[in-house]
């Protein structure tokens, strides 16, 4: 029987775990960041569902990373992930 490749879902997914772990993010506090549910971080991870441009865009902001670094398959995290500057916070 033939390996079975992993799906775009799943490469997604483990990209992201391994990108929040070494972020020292629980899901959890991701979703709080990205502005999603707890349940649907896992279930990306999983790779059980399709994620969204915007979403995307909302978990890379939440790891504060750029979009592109969660498509990196072939990096791993020993590759540098360019993380993105925080804006600046107004003077009080």
């Amino acid at each position: 029987m033939a390996a079975r490749h992993p799906s775009l879902r799943d490469l997604f997914g483990t990209r992201l775990r391994l990108l929040r772990s070494h972020a020292g993010l629980t899901q959890e506090k991701l979703a709080f960041r990205a502005d999603l549910d707890r349940s649907y971080v896992g279930q990306v991870e999983r790779g059980e569902v399709n994620v969204s441009i915007d979403n995307i865009a909302k978990i890379a902001k939440g790891l504060r990373v750029p979009p592109a670094a969660l498509f990196d398959f072939e990096g791993g995290i020993a590759k540098p992930v360019p993380r993105l500057r925080r804006p600046p916070t107004a003077p009080s």
